[in-house]
């Protein structure tokens, strides 16, 4: 009995989130367009390359609206079979609310589970792509931090790259290479820098580089040079990725790249730590719309119920923001930064539950 009432509930909660699912990423993927329409015509930007970008932005969002998704999904689904008496003949029958509990959260393991495919295999080389297509469509270079390009620090060596291409090569690269006294020993002046992937080096052409010794300076001009770094193609992909769209393995090594050089990684750290939780929320937004179904219907129907839920949905979405944005101005510990929201909405459940049973 127990099995075919949880293959029911699964069967409506998932018919449901799948319907929200894609109402929201047209919703979304609407929107998207909408903004990339200015751009066209800029460079080679055409309607078929915004058109392809916003589908490839569409894994990403999925990503990001599946708590809310499964929120609203499973709240359809229970207040629908609330109203048809079902879940009062399942209690009825002996079904308690931990029970049922327990039983919806098998299903809510299954939307863990997708959640955290999307975000560490489906959004990530997604993002990249999509951002890679649209600057390669538009002949634009990636995203400076400031005026003079990147800056990025490499054991006793500080590198400044003026432009980061699409296909992560890159042009008017200066390397300042500090002694073990941190006097400036060197400069070197590169017109671009290809990566070999097999070799795991740089080949940096058209060098001009000037040494400082004791008692003189020399200039030398060299048509090319290995160079062996930390820094990667991977290293360089953060400047097309947000943190929080990076999987578990990039940021683990950028956070390592950046402690490697005494750097602050607390951005990524949070969004390291986020994206090992962020798949539970879809568990917590089970248990938080499971008292909603024990409502009567004087107190709203299945519209106002779902309206609710959308308005949790988006203030679970903007807490998420809140804290990391807060964790990082106010270095807090990354996992209190990642948590908070999912603990607050799920004692927010906890509280809604103990009530109904009080009821």
């Amino acid at each position: 009995m127990t099995g075919i009432v949880s293959r029911y509930l699964a069967r409506e909660i998932a018919a449901a989130t799948a319907l929200v699912t894609l109402a929201f990423l047209g919703l979304f993927a609407f929107f998207d367009f909408i903004n990339e329409l200015d751009n066209i015509g800029r460079g080679g930007y055409a309607l078929h390359h915004a058109l392809i970008y916003v589908v490839l932005l569409v894994p990403g969002r999925a990503y990001e609206l599946m708590p809310i998704t499964v929120l609203i999904g499973t709240l359809y689904a229970l207040t629908t079979l609330a109203r048809q008496s079902e879940i009062t003949v399942m209690r009825a029958s002996g079904m308690s609310t931990w029970r049922l509990l327990r039983t919806l959260a098998g299903t809510g393991l299954v939307f863990v589970a997708i959640t955290f495919a999307l975000g560490e295999y489906a959004a990530p080389p997604a993002e990249r792509a999509a951002q890679e297509w649209r600057l390669t469509a538009t002949g634009a270079a990636v995203s400076q931090q400031l005026r003079s390009g990147l800056w990025v620090r490499d054991g006793s060596r500080f590198i400044n790259v003026r432009t980061v291409r699409p296909d992560r090569s890159m042009e008017r690269v200066r390397i300042f290479e500090f002694d073990g006294e941190r006097m400036l020993s060197s400069i070197s002046e590169a017109a671009r820098g290809d990566y070999d992937a097999q070799a795991r080096e740089w080949r940096l052409t058209g060098v001009v580089q000037t040494q400082f010794e004791a008692d003189a300076t020399a200039l030398v001009e060299l048509p090319e040079i290995r160079w062996r770094s930390d820094l990667t193609p991977e290293v360089l992909s953060v400047l097309m990725v947000s943190p929080e769209r990076m999987s578990v393995a990039t940021l683990n090594a950028y956070i390592k790249h950046l402690r490697d050089n005494r750097q602050n990684s607390d951005r990524f750290e949070i969004a390291l730590w986020k994206k090992v939780v962020y798949p539970f929320a879809a568990l917590v937004m089970i248990a938080l719309a499971l008292p909603f179904a024990f409502t009567q219907d004087r107190m709203g129907g299945v519209s106002v119920k779902v309206f609710l839920g959308v308005m949790l949905g988006v203030g679970f979405y903007l807490l998420n923001g809140l804290f990391s944005n807060l964790g990082v101005l106010h270095a807090w510990h990354p996992a209190l930064a990642a948590l908070t929201p999912s603990l607050l909405f799920l004692f927010a459940a906890a509280v809604m539950l103990f009530g109904v049973e009080r009821r």
